[in-house]
């Protein structure tokens, strides 16, 4: 059966991790079980219902029967429901999946199959849904891949980044053991530069209606995002996010029209979450710098809130994804004053991670993230109030 705390104080759950509470609500969507599980998104229908996916399997890029589950949470019920079956492309690792509700009101379910057991060779794909408010599975209605073409102008943005940065050498990635010249190098060849795009994170839509898809490349150790400007029948390439491993970007919009793209540090020490800024709607992307936020090279994710303020869920650590926490700014980002841990373990003996968040209309904030206690998995669902947060760590 399913965790569930509400209580108000801290509690110490049965397999030994501690987890705040008081105004917080947290659940296993499905009981922990040994397969690999990793990497969920969660969404709210317009119904009500909260609908979650994420891949599971005996693996991850090199494991052929990892496939997209998901489950649905309906308005008003306490459990979530069997979990079923979202995606799979058969004989392939399927990862990564993200989910989104465009402004039409229709379901997206972006993912990417992994091709040759090798993450910079994966594909990017996406479902489409307009009947998604039953039970189960959503009626799919188009399927499709999404191809892009970052252009001859990759490799030099990639080389002015790096001079942006004063980037000599030391840094590794898939196609890069001299990392500087080999990642040129390889962004000069078209077919590495059009493939590998891999989601991770919610697209932000703009006012205009412009969504942008948050994708990084482990090929090149780097993003850039994916642009529609016509509900996503088509999409085309930003300019590339540079610098020291920035992977797995979240994008918030501030109030005058900036981008500021959080990212995964996987870089060099000390582990720190990047940020890349765009001034054009999402085309071009300056350097990404370290902030002053710890990152132990592991998935977060920034969400806007109701009332102006910016969340970002993270792994508050430089070395491990045994703590993941809430933090809050009430200035864009410029500061972030208060920070509760969601849910903690000692080192080496937990593992919550790669978290997922929205708000639901009744203001509640809803996390996904994938949780590991001695080999047991799952994916763990809880909510709290922007309050609840406000009550832990002042910064």
């Amino acid at each position: 059966m399913a965790r569930t705390w509400l209580l108000l104080a801290i509690i110490i759950v049965a397999t030994g991790t501690v987890c705040a509470a008081e105004a917080f609500k947290g659940e296993d969507i499905f009981p922990p079980q040994g397969k690999h599980v990793h990497g969920s998104s969660i969404i709210e229908c317009p119904n009500g219902d909260l609908l979650a996916c994420w891949f599971q399997g005996s693996g991850e890029r090199s494991a052929d029967d990892v496939v997209i589950n998901g489950a649905r949470l309906k308005k008003g019920a306490t459990a979530w429901t069997p979990v079923f079956l979202m995606a799979d492309t058969p004989g392939f690792p399927d990862c990564n999946p993200v989910l989104f509700v465009d402004r039409r009101e229709r379901l997206w379910l972006f993912w990417v199959p992994v091709l040759a057991h090798r993450w910079e060779c994966c594909q990017l794909k996406y479902k489409r849904s307009e009947d998604y408010a039953g039970e189960g599975v959503p009626k799919w209605s188009w399927q499709d891949v999404i191809i892009l073409d970052p252009g001859e102008d990759f490799p030099k943005a990639i080389e002015r980044g790096f001079d942006a940065l004063h980037v000599e050498e030391g840094m590794w990635g898939e196609y890069a053991p001299p990392y500087r010249r080999m990642v040129a190098e390889a962004a000069r060849d078209p077919y590495k530069r059009q493939t590998g795009w891999m989601t991770r994170i919610h697209p932000l839509v703009l006012p205009s209606g412009r969504i942008l898809l948050p994708l990084y490349s482990d090929g090149f150790n780097l993003s850039l995002v994916a642009i529609s400007d016509d509900d996503g029948q088509n999409w085309r390439a930003s300019g590339a996010i540079v610098g020291l491993g920035p992977t797995q970007p979240t994008l918030v919009r501030k109030h005058d029209g900036t981008i500021l793209a959080y990212l995964r540090d996987e870089g060099g020490e000390p582990g720190r979450v990047q940020l890349s800024i765009s001034h054009d709607d999402g085309q071009t992307w300056s350097a990404a710098i370290d902030t002053d936020i710890p990152n132990p090279g592991s998935s977060l994710e920034v969400i806007r809130l109701n009332d102006g303020a910016w969340l970002m869920i993270h792994n508050d650590t430089e070395n491990g994804r045994h703590r993941i926490a809430a933090s809050l700014s009430d200035d864009e980002g410029a500061t972030w004053k208060w920070k509760r841990t969601i849910e903690s373990a000692e080192r080496g003996k937990g593992s919550f991670a790669y978290p997922s968040a929205i708000q639901s209309r009744d203001g509640n904030i809803h996390v996904t993230y994938s949780w590991n206690i001695n080999e047991q998995k799952t994916i763990r669902h809880c909510s709290m109030s922007e309050e609840w947060v406000k009550k832990g760590e002042q910064q």
